[in-house]
């Protein structure tokens, strides 16, 4: 699998060009503050499991138009709080699985939150998983899978639902007695890598300060770019159905625009570490680069970042050496906030 996209000299400054709706932020104030004038709505409820050294809590929260969503949160045992967390979005097709799909967090003394994705679920199986869209825009034409599901208008499209459920946990999150709201991490890969993008920069909206922003090789970034190197799903996606509806280029582009992590991410502040794989032929280099070179741009103040690049690697990254990177990069924020909140 060779290197196929910009050489590294090139990818260290790339910005891509992607065109801004107007609209952009009143878009998702409008779109955030509708589903907050809805009751949150959330409930805890623990559940038995063989797993002695952790406690595990069956969380439903009401995310976008109140719909009903589910997640995990996993503590160490007889935790009382108020623990840091971590709160973990997933990939394409993914959900949160069973109870003990992840224990990594709980084990590393956080609160572990893992959201499903509506209306997926079916990569990761489990009875856990399976929450789902009662919103999407069934009937219209879009190809298989969820990248151009309600595409033709930013309103109805997939991942506005999905993101606004993203940000509507951090308020889940923060509103829990057992999470310290001032010490609350974001994190996914994939497809989570680009919803954690999306939801450090929507937090402010839910009135969280988030501590750190860990996305490791993210999907949903530089959608132009992107569409036009990678030759697999998801976002092949877009090129079925354009190939089908030739028509309708200037308006997908559009309605991807609003949700483009490149974007959002430069409205975020929070210290973010991302991953990149410069044989990722799922997401391209260059796309992932597009929103680290982006990240933070809107801030008042400097905004710390960083990437940890695997030369040799593809959509896998860096595995389990970015988890030990990531576990390290936690573990920093979390002390730097203990010395600040005792002066």
């Amino acid at each position: 699998m060779p290197l196929f996209d910009l050489p590294p000299s090139e990818l260290a400054g790339y910005l891509g060009d992607l065109p801004e709706p107007e609209d952009f932020d009143a878009f998702w104030e409008r779109t955030i503050a509708a589903t907050r004038a809805l009751p949150l709505h959330l409930a805890l409820a623990k559940v038995e499991t063989p797993w002695r050294l952790v406690d595990t809590y069956d969380v439903s929260f009401a995310g976008f138009g109140g719909a009903p969503i589910k997640a995990w949160l996993t503590v160490p045992a007889g935790a009382t709080g108020p623990l840091p967390a971590v709160v973990q979005y997933h990939g394409h097709t993914r959900g949160r699985g069973f109870p003990h799909t992840d224990l990594l967090w709980a084990t590393a003394g956080y609160a572990h939150f893992s959201m499903d994705n509506r209306g997926q679920g079916s990569g990761s199986g489990g009875p856990g998983a399976g929450t789902p869209d009662p919103d999407a825009a069934a009937g219209l034409p879009h190809a298989p899978g969820y990248l151009t599901l309600g595409i033709t208008d930013p309103e109805t499209f997939f991942y506005r639902r999905l993101y606004t459920d993203a940000a509507r946990l951090l308020q889940a999150a923060a509103a829990t007695e057992l999470v310290d709201p001032a010490r609350i991490i974001v994190t996914g890969a994939s497809q989570g890598g680009g919803i954690a993008l999306a939801a450090a920069a929507l937090a402010a909206h839910v009135d969280v300060d988030l501590l750190g922003v860990a996305a490791d090789v993210p999907y949903l970034c530089a959608f132009p770019r992107a569409v036009a190197l990678a030759d697999r799903r998801p976002y092949d996606e877009v090129t079925a159905y354009l190939a089908a509806w030739r028509d309708r280029t200037e308006t997908v582009y559009r309605t991807l625009s609003y949700f483009d992590g490149a974007l959002l991410g430069r409205r975020a502040s929070a210290p973010a570490l991302f991953s990149v794989g410069l044989m990722d032929r799922t997401c391209p280099p260059s796309s992932v680069y597009a929103a680290f070179n982006r990240y933070g741009a809107h801030s008042a103040r400097p905004v710390e970042k960083s990437i940890n690049v695997y030369g040799h690697n593809g959509h896998e990254g860096g595995g389990d050496y970015q988890t030990a990177a990531q576990a390290e990069f936690f573990a920093r924020l979390v002390h730097q906030a203990a010395r600040r909140s005792h002066g």
